[in-house]
This record gives structure tokens, sequence and C-alpha cells, in this order.
């Protein structure tokens, strides 16, 4: 499973896992059914701690991305893809997306940065 965090970044490492994982399954990079790797093996190819992974797994599951079991581990759950958004809904989320731009340059982040990391996680869903 391909994920990238940045440990020193502005979001919660957690949260990229989360969203990473969400990312690879709107791609279909992660298929209804697929095991995810333990709590301890993401942990340890990431180079974080367990728990956590652990809390991403309970934020996935919270919101229907995964299913864990005791037996089997966590399995991606089965959804639909979203529909393509309509004109408004897409100028709601540019003007989501201008608003985070603003709050990154505001804490000192350079357009560069802001950059490559944005492109690092649209490589995520390629």
């Amino acid at each position: 499973m391909e994920i990238r965090v940045v440990l020193d970044g502005p979001v919660p490492v957690y949260r990229q896992i989360v969203d990473g994982v969400r990312a690879l399954c709107v791609s279909g990079k992660l298929e209804p059914g697929m095991k995810l790797p333990t709590v301890r093996e993401l942990a340890a190819s990431l180079g974080i701690h367990h728990n956590t992974v652990a809390q991403a797994y309970r934020v996935l599951a919270e919101d229907g991305w995964v299913e864990i079991t005791n037996r089997r581990g966590v399995l991606v759950e089965y959804r639909q893809r979203p529909a393509e958004p309509d004109e408004t809904a897409q100028q709601q989320e540019g003007k989501r997306l201008r608003h985070l731009v603003a709050e990154l340059r505001g804490k000192g982040l350079s357009d560069r940065w802001i950059v490559m990391e944005v492109a690092a996680a649209l490589e995520v869903q390629d």
C-alpha cells in the first residue's frame, strides 16, 4: 500500500493515513475485500507509532471505508464511487482549497512546498 506521510507537516499523521487510504479506495487501487496491512506492519513501514495507525484505522472504520475484524484483519468496504460534482460543488471546493492555501501561507509554508504536497496527494489517486 503506497501511503506517504510527512511527519512534521501541518496535517496530523493519522489524518494523512486516513486521506491516503480513502484516495486509494476512490481510485480503485484498493478494492472492496482487500486486506490492509496490520497496524504494526503499516506503522513499521511508515516509521511511526502503531497507535497512530490504529487511530487512522478506527476513523476509517467509523466513516465506513474499512471493516475491522478480529480474525481477518482490516478489510476495505464496498462503497460506490462518488458522482462527478456539479459546477456549484466545484466552486465551493475551489473556495475551500483557496482558504486552505491561504492558511498554509499564513503559517509560513512556501508556495513551492504547497505545490509539492498537492502533487504528492494527487499521485496517490493516479
